[in-house]
């Protein structure tokens, strides 16, 4: 289950949500299993069917859950014969998980439950160059007042607390994905030289936050964190996800301050190597080009933002589109969406601006008919949501990177 199990212990005992119940794979399958069916619920039989596990062990792991408070009879169903079937359904209040999206001037941050439901939201002014300990508190402070607002006197606490302003007391929660800029190490958690903000290199952001709050702490780039909550299908809209993206290639565009991109290759988030995929608005695409903050001249990102800032939407929506047509032309992926800021201030502008220029590059290529569909991902909480989305997603046996 990655970083989501590696719960750390204070004097008081264990921070975080009790988490023995959704140790393993096999129960990671069957609380998947548990989501989908939804209100109706699941029998016992059926899940045994479904994930190949004996019913002997189906019992186990759903006694073990019940007990945890993660699942709960749903009522009966009828059979097709001997006495009628206990179905049973998640819990989704009996988890939830924070994301906050870090952006250059703004902090969004969600809590959800393991529907994937937003129970809890706040946005704060955030300065992204004022210093580390001002960023922290920032922060730890949204954070901390978004979990004592939801969770406060749930599970039989009082709410977050504990000398440091901690989490300890908030019993439900798995932990905090933040997402901010990259480039950074995903998985040490610790950031390089994000993009206009040389100070942040080498800091470790994950190991900071989770002694601040008490609880596990994920950091990943804020388009990865997209695509991953793009890709299980549980932000952006009517069917961004699962329906449009998961299981397939696709690639998330995010265009606010910045501009990169999160990639989903085979339904998994691809970060490579060393956190490096993704940075799509730093390829060159005019070599006299302005300079670009990242040290090069004439990036997608530096031509973007000055297009808009010019008031030339078209073509700043013209030159995502060559940037988008590189990365199909090396990919071959099969959808490209967009999102951000900038772009849902003329969503309809960027969308044909983006599409005209694959479709031009698909008939040159005589795939006239074949040209990659770009849509538009709703909601300023995309990357927010797919934060929270480092923590539950390997709950549920879908990997978190």
């Amino acid at each position: 289950m990655g970083g989501v199990n590696r719960v750390s212990r204070t004097k008081s005992g264990p921070v975080g949500a009790n988490l023995f119940a959704v140790r393993s794979h096999n129960t990671a399958l069957v609380l998947d299993l548990l989501r989908g069916a939804g209100a109706a619920g699941i029998s016992r039989l059926e899940l045994a069917e479904r994930t190949g596990l004996t019913p002997q062990a189906v019992s186990k792991i759903t006694a073990r859950l019940r007990e945890a408070g993660f699942a709960a009879e749903a009522g009966r169903r009828a059979s097709t014969g001997g006495k009628p079937r206990t179905v049973l359904r998640l819990v989704p209040e009996a988890g939830h998980a924070v994301g906050a999206h870090l952006d250059r001037d703004e902090l969004r941050a969600v809590l959800v439950d393991l529907d994937g439901a937003v129970v809890g939201e706040r946005r704060a002014a955030l300065d992204l160059g004022g210093g580390s300990r001002a960023v922290l508190g920032v922060v730890a402070n949204e954070v901390s007042g978004l979990v004592g607002e939801a969770l406060g006197g749930r599970d039989g606490s009082a709410g977050p607390g504990g000398p440091s302003g901690g989490l300890a007391g908030a019993g439900s929660l798995l932990g905090v994905g933040v997402a901010l800029p990259g480039p950074l190490d995903h998985a040490r958690g610790v950031l390089h030289r994000v993009t206009g903000f040389p100070e942040w290199d080498g800091f470790p952001l994950r190991d900071a936050l989770a002694e601040r709050l008490g609880v596990p702490v994920v950091v990943d780039k804020d388009t990865n964190a997209a695509a991953l909550g793009l890709s299980v299908g549980v932000c952006g809209g009517a069917g961004a996800g699962r329906a449009e993206g998961g299981g397939r290639s696709f690639a998330y565009l995010h265009l606010g301050t910045g501009l990169g991109a999160g990639l989903v290759i085979g339904g998994e988030v691809h970060r490579g190597a060393r956190t490096g995929a993704g940075e799509f608005g730093h390829q060159v695409v005019q070599l006299d080009g302005p300079a670009c903050e990242c040290g090069n001249r004439g990036c997608v990102e530096v031509l973007c933002l000055e297009a808009v800032t010019r008031g030339e939407v078209r073509e700043a929506a013209r030159v995502l589109g060559v940037g988008a047509g590189n990365l199909v032309g090396l990919l071959d992926i099969d959808l490209v969406l967009l999102g951000g800021r900038t772009v849902a201030g003329a969503p309809e502008v960027f969308v044909a601006g983006v599409a005209e220029v694959l479709a031009a590059r698909a008939r040159r290529e005589g795939a006239a008919g074949e040209s990659v569909p770009v849509r538009v991902v709703g909601g300023e909480r995309v990357v927010a949501e797919g934060a929270a989305q480092l923590l539950l997603a390997p709950v549920f046996g879908r990997a978190a990177g």
